[in-house]
């Protein structure tokens, strides 16, 4: 595993803190798809003992982050279009609901997320962006008045996580995302319900179709370089 993860400070549950890191590592991309991960590489770079990352590794499993490796150990799992089309139905719902729900309210949304947004857009800190974005679709689902839409997104959040990490990874995305947020904000805000939703609608299907599309390219061209290494070695 090529990569460098920040030491964990004194916590009292050092399982959930290695659970984040961990998952933070796979949506940023610091751990790509593919890539081994053994316990004890983890709980030396994270200064923590191996029975916190052990269980932690069961968690990620469990939730579909990693997956055994050939031979044996673990990997970090693809991201699979299907499943990442399957994510994205859900969560366009929701927040479509939301924002239906939120325009009728004629709420306004807190002008400093969006603008908190706009400047993290041109760093390079990925998991920032990731929060900035769900930071301004959880206001959305208070905005709505029913509590149910947070907590039904709140059970995809770890996957949604993951894909808002691998569509931000791609800088051209990034000031689009914030242009199409401000728009959201000011349909809520004018009371157009209908408006509102189908924005949010479309936002979400160009997110889903930008990183399917992204998959599908990068599955293309590692099946070009394994069939020219493939080539060479014969």
């Amino acid at each position: 595993m090529r990569t460098t993860l920040a030491k964990i400070p004194t916590r009292t549950d050092y399982v959930e803190e290695v659970y984040k890191v961990l998952l933070n590592a796979i949506s940023d991309g610091t751990l790509a798809p593919g890539v081994r991960i053994t316990q004890e590489e983890i709980a030396e770079q994270l200064d923590v003992s191996r029975s916190p990352v052990l269980q932690a590794l069961r968690l990620l499993k469990k939730d579909g982050f990693i997956q055994d490796a050939p031979g044996r150990g673990v990997q970090v799992a693809p991201l699979d279009t299907e499943w990442i089309a399957k994510i994205y139905e859900v969560r366009g719902a929701l927040d479509a609901l939301a924002a239906q729900l939120a325009a009728r309210r004629r709420a306004r949304i807190d002008p400093a997320l969006l603008e908190n947004g706009r400047r993290i857009a041109h760093d390079d800190d990925v998991n920032a962006m990731i929060d900035a974005d769900m930071a301004f679709h959880s206001a959305i689902y208070q905005a709505a008045g029913n509590d149910l839409i947070a907590q039904s997104a709140q059970l995809h959040w770890a996957h949604l996580r993951r894909v808002m990490g691998a569509v931000l990874q791609t800088s051209s995305q990034r000031s689009t995302v914030w242009q199409e947020h401000q728009a959201i904000a000011e349909a809520i805000a004018s009371g157009d319900a209908d408006k509102a939703a189908l924005m949010v609608d479309e936002h979400t299907r160009r997110a889903s179709a930008n990183l399917t599309a992204r998959l599908r390219e990068s599955l293309r061209t590692d099946a070009v370089a394994q069939a020219a290494a493939s080539a060479k070695a014969a």
